[in-house]
């Protein structure tokens, strides 16, 4: 395995090959999944300026992702381990156990100005792992105590827990919160999000994170094209969004870019033969869908948001990329309305 000369967006080494300790647990929710546990070099992470994104900084406390969703485009980033970007991705995780103190020491340096930090943009950072590693708390009461504004992209029920630690750090800074929900249908689920909480589940969390004066924007992705692309399926989604109380919902249709392309296409021929040919044809120049499709999906979802009540994003909201530059993280979160609350910048 490949551990030296690591980077996620350099040439510099994040750890050494005399930092990991492997370690597998034998408890029902960690069956079959290996966890490297690394002492990372650094965590806060420029984003490249080519990626277009709407923040320049991330944490990632972890690689890998239990939640095995197959049009993962993060897939790709197990290769630079020389772990396969399959079965590898979802059951080999990198953990980054000094993410905590490393991300106060950074935030203490004099060359670190404030700026906003995302997380949750790359692999989800209350995945199952999280359960039992803990580094969250650690992470968001670093961010508390220096005032840091921050924003959380997650599928896991898990950011519950650290409920009132989001509270305090929103009474010092812009924090923000959304929850990725790109269809309803439980059967699509089980076999495209196999790890993942249900779709119900993220939508009690919208409610309870509402329920405490916690606003909770939706990022709809991926909607699936052919699978969860109906004008039923989109009504459905966006129903349950609004009745969740979400305050914005904002769709991004599927993408598949090198990594997640190669095995998004193996479980389609599995699942869904029929839908080859189709797929082919559509993401045919690219990782992306054609701009068509994109725009029909954006209006179609945006009127159903405006006749639920919850209507698309502010002006400025939410300042996705352009659909086609080459993200170099994942799915960007969007902006809340209230900027003295939870927002997502």
């Amino acid at each position: 395995m490949r551990w030296d000369n690591l980077s996620d967006d350099g040439p510099s080494a994040l750890f050494g090959s005399d930092a990991v300790v492997t370690r597998t647990f034998d408890t029902p929710e960690f069956r079959g999944i290996t966890f490297h546990e690394v002492r990372a070099r650094s965590i806060v992470n420029r984003v490249p300026g080519a990626s277009r994104m709407p923040f320049e900084w991330t944490v990632n406390p972890y690689r890998g992702c239990t939640h095995a969703c197959v049009y993962c485009f993060a897939r790709r980033t197990h290769g630079y381990l020389d772990l396969d970007t399959g079965t590898d991705f979802d059951s080999q995780i990198v953990v980054k156990i000094n993410a905590p103190e490393l991300l106060r020491r950074e935030l203490g340096s004099r060359r670190w100005d404030g700026q906003h930090v995302a997380m949750g943009t790359n692999v989800d950072c209350y995945q199952r792992a999280e359960g039992r590693y803990r580094l969250m708390p650690g992470i968001i009461t670093a961010l508390r105590d220096y005032a840091n504004p921050f924003s959380i992209l997650t599928k896991g029920t898990l950011i519950l827990r650290d409920l009132a630690l989001l509270r305090s750090a929103a009474a010092v800074t812009d924090v923000g919160v959304s929850v990725s929900v790109g269809f309803t249908d439980e059967e699509l689920w089980r076999t495209v999000e196999p790890g993942a909480p249900a779709p119900e589940r993220r939508l009690d969390v919208i409610r309870t994170l509402a329920g405490h004066g916690i606003p909770c924007g939706v990022l709809m992705a991926p909607v699936i094209p052919f699978l969860g692309d109906s004008p039923a399926q989109l009504r459905t989604t966006v129903r349950a969004i609004a009745a969740a109380g979400a305050t914005s919902v904002t769709p991004l249709s599927l993408h598949l870019r090198p990594g997640a392309r190669e095995w998004f296409m193996q479980w389609l021929g599995t699942h869904h033969p029929q839908l080859v040919r189709h797929y082919e044809a559509l993401y045919a120049d690219g990782a992306y869908a054609p701009k068509w499709y994109q725009r029909r999906i954006t209006g179609q979802v945006h009127e159903l948001a405006n006749e639920y009540g919850i209507g698309p994003s502010a002006p400025g909201a939410h300042r996705l990329p352009p659909e086609h530059s080459e993200l170099s993280e994942e799915d960007a979160p969007g902006r809340a309305e209230q900027p003295t609350q939870l927002t997502l910048l």
